[in-house]
């Protein structure tokens, strides 16, 4: 995303960026910070797993980039006052500390279990078993529409083609293995999936 920034011609367009460092703030998170608050007990990481996700977000990270440094009409500094733009922006957040928060507690949970598995309970958890990845969902859907742009809505399909069958699965497993799982939480969407 960065490359696509420099090599664009928006270097001083401040809706430009605004996506940049939502973007990076994202990813600054999940490739440096979540990495390094992980135990380092931690099963390593498969590299079918490890290629899969560079190529995912190369291929992501040059679509939008491009999208939004390059191809698509500038947009004007009033459009950080805009109604999609603010929307998505809050969005985006909202999302992100979600994601942030159910991580910090799942960590927590570990270390105090021992690393064994245990149903997570807490505000985030109520709801759902996986409010990482719907806060995950959240906030690539505020990306969408802060950007307004193709790309921005191709990765929230994309997030939540990828993460939707993997909280089900989750969601399944904790129901198969604790007979006091909470039966009315769902698996990624409060109140409905």
């Amino acid at each position: 995303m960065t490359l696509m920034f420099l090599l664009g011609d928006r270097r001083t367009n401040l809706p430009a960026l605004a996506a940049l460092a939502l973007w990076l703030g994202h990813y600054l998170y999940r490739t440096f910070i979540f990495a390094a608050l992980l135990p380092s007990t931690s099963k390593p990481m498969p590299l079918v797993v490890l290629g899969s996700g560079a190529f995912f977000n190369v291929v992501n990270a040059y679509l939008n980039g491009r999208w939004l440094f390059a191809l698509s009409p500038a947009r004007p500094a009033a459009w950080l006052t805009s109604v999609p733009f603010l929307i998505g922006a809050v969005l985006f957040v909202a999302g992100f500390l979600m994601h942030v928060l159910a991580d910090r507690e799942l960590r927590r949970l570990r270390r105090q279990s021992g690393g064994a598995y245990v149903v997570p309970h807490g505000p985030l958890f109520r709801l759902v078993s996986c409010p990482n990845y719907f806060g995950e969902m959240i906030e690539w859907s505020g990306w969408a529409i802060a950007t307004l742009s193709w790309p921005g809505l191709v990765f929230a399909l994309w997030t939540a083609a990828n993460l939707v069958p993997r909280a089900l699965k989750h969601h399944a497993w904790y129901r198969a293995n604790f007979a006091d799982y909470p039966p009315a939480r769902k698996a990624i969407i409060p109140f409905v999936l």
